[in-house]
């Protein structure tokens, strides 16, 4: 089986995940894609994140009805800060018939060079990459690497980010997230403070 890893914060999921999540399944030669909740990404203040439960549960709300699309707490278990080349090994010891590939934004691809052992997951595991909107320079390194796939994706401005400023200030972000995350954030008064 053909895994693609999607890893993110997922502070909270939201509509821009799924579609690109989504795309990938059906379009990417990709049998499953795999959510992973990062409980915390080294380039990330962990203080801003919520807590790992309550991002992964609303993960699995939002994934439910999507039967190619998975949560996963792999690395909740994994010391941290996680890197992704320790979580791909991890992954590939209690999954070996299983076949990873990393899914990622173009704006990721630009940084990969800087990624802990970089070389080893490019010379071990493909890697699609969906487009984003940047005013930075394309970064020529992986343009014609064997590995890695550019896949036409729609091209998704949404961020967690923006989502969390929102509902702090009191406006509606209720169209930018899958409504079963909605409802887990309107009820348990998440991001307001």
């Amino acid at each position: 089986m053909k895994i693609g890893l999607y890893f993110g914060t997922f502070n909270p999921i939201h509509v821009g995940h799924l579609i690109i999540a989504n795309h990938m399944a059906e379009h990417a030669d990709l049998d499953q894609v795999w959510m992973v909740v990062t409980p915390h990404n080294p380039l990330k203040k962990k203080s801003t994140l919520l807590d790992d439960y309550h991002r992964l549960q609303m993960v699995h709300l939002a994934t439910e009805d999507f039967p190619k699309i998975k949560p996963s707490d792999i690395e909740f278990k994994l010391s941290q800060p996680n890197y992704t080349v320790n979580t791909l090994v991890h992954l590939q010891e209690k999954f070996p018939n299983y076949d990873f590939s990393l899914i990622m934004g173009e704006d990721n691809l630009k940084s990969l060079h800087k990624w802990k052992n970089y070389e080893a997951i490019l010379s071990h595991h493909e890697i699609y990459v969906y487009p984003r909107i940047s005013n930075e320079a394309e970064n020529l390194m992986f343009k014609d690497h064997p590995k890695i796939h550019m896949i036409d994706a729609p091209v998704v401005e949404i961020s967690s980010t923006f989502i969390r400023d929102n509902i702090k200030k009191g406006k509606n972000v209720q169209p930018l997230l899958p409504p079963k995350v909605w409802e887990y954030i309107d009820h348990n008064n998440f991001y307001r403070k």
